[in-house]
């Protein structure tokens, strides 16, 4: 068993805590990970992108070849997009469709959408507005994980008690609203995916 998820985003948004649920949850599964450096983490705004890599046996490198990426998972559309040639034929992407703009010429969101959903894998979701109606709009990127977390080797009981683990010194009410997030995004995830079985 092997997986590979590139993870993507802006400054600020949470990437690397994703990666870090993920690396615990795999950890305590016993499963071997490399991850690669994130780059742009010193400029807020600034683009950041990680790999991961998850196996049952010993992993050499931390970076993903070229179409070799199972999914990748994003906290900004236009970010995503930058990843697409990492992609397998059928690999997982799962994004937000709020954008950063942080650039004066950001492309039309419409194309943005258009082109993320021609990909017969896609989650592209109002992460967002999810999180802030849950009550904790910092969130989002654990809304994503629980909706990447079907296509991840790693057990929904693993996941959360690395959200546990990892929020727990900021109080139980922040541990309880990511495991709402987390469980929110899978529950997407799954009527998303019920609705493209075609019978």
């Amino acid at each position: 068993m092997k997986i590979n998820i590139i993870l993507a985003g802006v400054g600020g948004q949470g990437i690397l805590t994703i990666a870090a649920v993920i690396d615990t949850a795999a950890l305590a599964s016993n499963l071997n990970i490399k991850q690669s450096e994130v780059h742009g983490m010193s400029q807020r705004g600034g683009a950041v992108q990680s790999h991961v890599r998850i196996s049952d046996k010993e992993v050499y490198s931390d970076l993903i070849p070229v179409g070799k990426a199972d999914m990748i998972i994003s906290v900004e559309p236009m970010e995503l997009l930058r990843y697409l040639p990492f992609l397998k034929k059928d690999g997982l992407l799962v994004t937000d469709s709020n954008p950063f703009l942080n650039i004066t010429i950001y492309p039309e969101l419409e194309e943005l959408y258009t082109e993320i959903k021609s990909y017969p894998n896609s989650i592209l979701i109002d992460a967002q507005k999810i999180a802030k109606d849950l009550g904790n709009s910092r969130a989002t990127n654990i809304v994503l994980l629980g909706a990447a977390s079907h296509q991840l080797p790693l057990s929904d009981e693993s996941l959360q008690q690395a959200i546990k683990t990892l929020f727990e010194r900021k109080g139980e009410k922040i541990v309880a609203k990511n495991l709402e997030a987390f469980n929110a995004g899978k529950e997407i995830a799954k009527e998303i995916f019920s609705k493209k079985v075609v019978l």
